[in-house]
C-alpha cells in the first residue's frame, strides 16, 4: 500500500506546483501567501510518504484530498484534478491493502509449506 500511496503523494506534489504557478496568473493573492499555502501543501505531500505506516497518516492523505479540491476556489481546474486525484488516492488505498493481503497470504503459505 506504502508503494501505491508515496506514487499518489509525489503526482499531487507536482500538481500542487504547477497550481501554485496558475494561481499566481490567475489570483490577485500575493505571491508570498500563494507559496506558503502551496509550499505547505507541498511539503505534507512529502511527509506524508513517510508517514502512510504511521496511525493516521491515511487519514492525513484524506484531508490533503479535500484540500486539493477545495483548491478550487482559487484555481477552478482544481476541482477536477483534486476529485482525479481523490479517486487515484483511494485506488491506492483499496488495491494497496488487497495487494498487502495477498502478499501476506503468499508468505504465510510459503513458510508453511
Amino acid at each position: 500500500m506504502r508503494t501505491l500511496c508515496a506514487s499518489t503523494l509525489i503526482g499531487e506534489f507536482f500538481v500542487i506546483g504547477f497550481a501554485g504557478l496558475v494561481a499566481m496568473q490567475l489570483t490577485d493573492l500575493s505571491r508570498v501567501t500563494i507559496w506558503i499555502v502551496s509550499g505547505v501543501a507541498m511539503l505534507l505531500s512529502v511527509l506524508l510518504c513517510g508517514m502512510l505506516s504511521r496511525p493516521g497518516g491515511i487519514q492525513l492523505g484524506w484531508a490533503l484530498q479535500i484540500a486539493l479540491i477545495a483548491s478550487g476556489l482559487v484555481v477552478p481546474t482544481m476541482y477536477f484534478l483534486g476529485a482525479v486525484f481523490a479517486a487515484l488516492w483511494w485506488a491506492s488505498v483499496h488495491y494497496g491493502r488487497k495487494i498487502d493481503e495477498a502478499k501476506a497470504r503468499f508468505a504465510e503459505s510459503a513458510a508453511a509449506g
